[in-house]
């Protein structure tokens, strides 16, 4: 762990950080030489005793973001990383309701475009700032059309909204040029608690691929890609 002090260290945000991956993400970035400050609707144990590390709770899909940008102040963010989602459980048109898709779309569009847009100021400030929304294999409109996920029960309203989000980083990364890169990043079949049924990868280990890849490529402006195979068709 890099002993720096933390005015020193590039800063990230991360949001959904309280468990499964946005955790490994929080614990890997601060081990790792980054000052970290998370945003999730409680607050983690485990993260209240790492140091270079600052809870915040807050929802991303609440109107209210005050404590994340008053912590944040007027530092440069250097990485967002958007991890904040949820799932469905309407797997049939039939059983759909308004409901179910307006909260996902809350939490998985509405909620990384709300948090992008209160720390834009802090991003343009970044020497090689990223926004990395977390997304999933499954907003693949490619793959999804072809078939290749019939196999699997997954929610319309999951399917429907990470495929929003998707277009969500597009028009970022249209918008921002070169200012901010906007990735979409699968983190893998991941063991957590939205985990589809032919999941088995490891939180703690796709965490240290994303971080490794962070601070690898600081050139790529856009990408769709998964942690455990590459680049995926839009």
């Amino acid at each position: 762990m890099s002993d720096a002090p933390a005015d020193t260290r590039p800063l990230a945000v991360v949001t959904g950080a309280s468990r499964g991956f946005g955790l490994e993400v929080a614990r890997a970035l601060a081990a790792g030489g980054w000052d970290v400050v998370t945003l999730s609707r409680s607050r983690s144990v485990e993260l209240d005793q790492l140091p270079f590390l600052t809870q915040v709770q807050g929802d991303v899909a609440s109107a209210d973001l005050a404590g994340l940008v008053a912590t944040v102040g007027d530092r440069p963010v250097d990485l967002l990383v958007n991890n904040a989602g949820v799932g469905g459980t309407a797997t049939n048109l039939a059983s759909l309701s308004a409901d179910e898709l307006e909260h996902c779309f809350s939490v998985n569009v509405w909620g990384p475009a709300r948090v992008s847009g209160a720390l834009l100021p802090n991003l343009r400030l970044g020497a090689h700032p990223l926004v990395v929304n977390i997304t999933s294999r499954l907003a693949s409109l490619n793959r999804q059309a072809s078939g290749e996920y019939r196999h699997l029960s997954s929610s319309y309203a999951y399917r429907i909204t990470k495929a929003a989000q998707n277009m969500l980083s597009v028009c970022m990364a249209a918008e921002l040029g070169d200012s901010v890169r906007v990735w979409a990043v699968h983190p893998g079949r991941l063991r957590t608690a939205m985990a589809v049924a032919d999941a088995d990868g490891d939180p703690a280990e796709a965490a240290e691929r994303l971080v490794t890849l962070v601070q690898a490529d600081t050139e790529t402006r856009l990408a769709y890609i998964a942690l455990d195979e590459g680049p995926l068709p839009w």
